[in-house]
């Protein structure tokens, strides 16, 4: 029963921490409105979050040498529940965006150190298992966060949003450290690196904001943009420099001096950019191109939790038996397939071919964190898998930041040039825009209506093509990623990196 509550205690953590970043996305006109600034201006709502908690995921492995696992972990969920419900008493943008920076700077460690936490409790056998609800809270949240919040602001008010992390928070802290505060990983006192953390701070905020921004101000068309990509990199290059010649680095990079965390890392990140990017870009083209409402929309992702709950569990108890690199390989042929299957829809395509996919990629989801975080932290020591859990997840993260601006980036551009395509072939006088014009005003329409009626029905064919384009790019760069997979040794079975933590306390 004690690792059972302590399973639910700290998976209740990483939903609640996934949730939040992607349950406000849908949020900011309501927000935006309530405090009386643009909706342009409300989107800092979502990047100060991003930023802040980008800078402070890779200070895992340092905080937990500190203070400990079992303490950092738990003052950051009760820091994040006070943020949270700060952040729902906000009566102003500016006010709102500093709760959010702190709620984002607690949240940090909690994705990590409930990894950690999990392969610690669990017997080498079963840290397969231990993986794998872990993993089944960090894909299905990003589906759930838009549809929870959507229902929230229309039904109830923005501010409850943050509200709802207050009871589940708590329950959280106080499960976690009922059941884990006697295995308290060991402390030690480390000089604080100023320069390495100065630096990281001004690179990934930096290049947030670079991804956040970047569409808004037409990339690199703008001084703001390039001027923070010249920064990033700059900062990024004498930061990888002073922690690799640094005695006490405040981030482990000799990490990366391992094949297996190396080339793990970079698979399971570069498929988790393609997968939350399309993540994203399968509710915009619905609700703004194929008329589904959120509620709708919801319908047709949700059942992408079905195979994922049923197959989870079987992955969780074989990964340690078989192959963990056929495994991920499996699921990435099998995104590539869902990708495939999406990159045929048209305006015409109805709710249940749109399902089928969805259905399928539970499958992939299912095969594929556990697998790649096994592959990743193989062979690590006890003590270094908070770190290398810290700068997983941060490369993870900053992946998908990078997947969704891409994805919506290439979307909008490839629209553009889907649309000019599509005109080129109706010129103005055209007998068949002059014959639907017409009719169209027969209907009842003036002439300028009828004209926009035209232009959406052409922008809707060129948004659909144009998504149409980002999923068979996607298709084709899982299966190219699989190489990446294939350059890792296979973990000993029953003793993987992420099994031998289970022996760590």
């Amino acid at each position: 029963m004690p690792l059972l509550l302590g399973t639910v205690s700290l998976s209740l953590a990483t939903f609640m921490n996934v949730l939040d970043s992607s349950i406000a996305n849908v949020s900011i006109p309501a927000i935006a409105g309530d405090l009386g600034v643009s909706p342009n201006q409300g989107t800092w709502v979502i990047t100060s979050f991003g930023v802040a908690n980008a800078i402070s995921v890779p200070l895992t492995g340092w905080l937990t040498q500190r203070f400990g696992a079992v303490k950092l972990f738990t003052w950051s969920v009760l820091l994040f529940v006070v943020s949270s419900w700060l952040c729902g008493f906000a009566t102003s943008l500016e006010m709102l965006v500093g709760f959010r920076v702190l709620q984002g700077l607690v949240a940090g460690p909690m994705i990590p150190l409930s990894q950690t936490l999990l392969l610690a409790s669990y017997p080498r056998a079963k840290a397969g298992m231990a993986l794998a609800l872990w993993g089944m809270t960090t894909l299905v949240a990003p589906v759930v966060g838009p549809l929870l919040g959507g229902w929230i602001t229309d039904n109830i008010s923005w501010p409850w949003i943050f509200y709802i992390n207050v009871p589940v928070g708590l329950l959280s802290a106080a499960l976690t450290w009922g059941i884990y505060r006697h295995r308290e990983s060991p402390t030690r006192k480390l000089p604080i690196d100023t320069v390495g953390l100065s630096l990281l701070v001004i690179w990934v905020g930096a290049l947030q904001l670079m991804l956040d921004k970047g569409k808004e101000l037409d990339w690199f068309a703008s001084g703001t943009i390039v001027t923070l990509a010249v920064v990033a990199v700059v900062a990024f290059a004498v930061f990888v420099v002073w922690e690799l010649t640094d005695d006490h680095p405040v981030v482990d990079l000799k990490l990366f001096g391992g094949r297996n965390f190396a080339f793990g890392t970079l698979s399971l990140s570069m498929a988790y950019g393609l997968f939350f990017g399309n993540v994203v870009l399968m509710p915009l083209w619905l609700q703004q191109w194929m008329g589904y409402t959120a509620t709708d929309a919801g319908m047709a992702l949700a059942p992408v939790g079905v195979l994922a709950i049923l197959l989870t569990p079987i992955v969780g108890r074989k990964v340690s038996v078989w192959d963990p690199r056929v495994m991920a390989t499996g699921a990435f042929i099998v995104f590539s397939i869902v990708l495939w299957m999406r990159s045929m829809f048209t305006t015409d395509t109805d709710f249940f071919h749109i399902l089928v996919p969805t259905m399928l990629q539970g499958g992939a989801m299912a095969f594929f964190f556990i697998p790649l975080t096994t592959i990743t932290l193989a062979g690590l020591k006890p003590e270094r898998i908070a770190a290398a859990a810290g700068l997983s997840n941060f490369v993870r993260i900053t992946a998908g930041a990078m997947g969704t601006s891409i994805a919506t980036t290439v979307w909008e551009n490839r629209a553009t040039l889907h649309h000019a395509q599509l005109t080129e072939s109706l010129p103005v006088g055209s007998p068949v825009l002059d014959a639907a014009a017409h009719g169209l005003t027969q209907g009842g329409l003036q002439s300028g209506q009828a004209w926009g009626v035209i232009n959406r029905l052409i922008d809707q064919q060129a948004f659909t093509r144009a998504a149409d384009d980002v999923f068979l790019v996607s298709s084709a760069l899982f299966v190219v990623l699989i190489a990446a997979i294939w350059i890792t040794r296979r973990p000993a079975p029953h003793a993987a990196g992420a099994a031998e933590a289970g022996g760590a306390h």
